[in-house]
């Protein structure tokens, strides 16, 4: 299994972001794994942004409600984030992940928890 994710490397303030995780070796529908997207700041931890299920189902940290959206296409077995009124204090890598999970759901910033994890974008927010 392999994730890539892929989207514009700077983005003006204000602006919208939208990467692209690539899933090979794997659908995004199959059971039981969520696909959650993460990031890391320039000299800050990692930081669990959201994730979509295997059933649709959608899970977005509260500090980035009504900003981001996390989306898939079954068809074409991607994972799409969306992120709204871009800041500087979002330049940082994205990455997407992969977790399978049976029960209930709860946000992982452990890297070491995934079973999959892309190899990461840079995303600078500058004029």
């Amino acid at each position: 299994v392999q994730l890539q994710e892929s989207g514009p490397g700077l983005v003006s303030p204000s602006g919208t972001l939208s990467l692209t995780c690539s899933v090979s070796g794997t659908s995004v529908t199959t059971n039981y794994y969520f696909w959650s997207w993460i990031r890391q700041s320039p000299g800050k931890g990692l930081e669990w942004m959201g994730a979509i299920s295997y059933s649709g189902n959608t899970y977005i940290s509260p500090f980035l409600k009504g900003r981001f959206t996390i989306s898939r296409d079954n068809a074409l077995n991607p994972a799409y984030l969306q992120m709204d009124s871009l800041k500087a204090e979002d330049t940082a890598g994205y990455f997407c992940a992969a977790l399978g999970v049976f029960g209930d759901y709860a946000p992982c910033i452990l890297r070491e928890e995934y079973d999959y994890w892309g190899q990461g974008t840079q995303v600078t927010v500058s004029s």
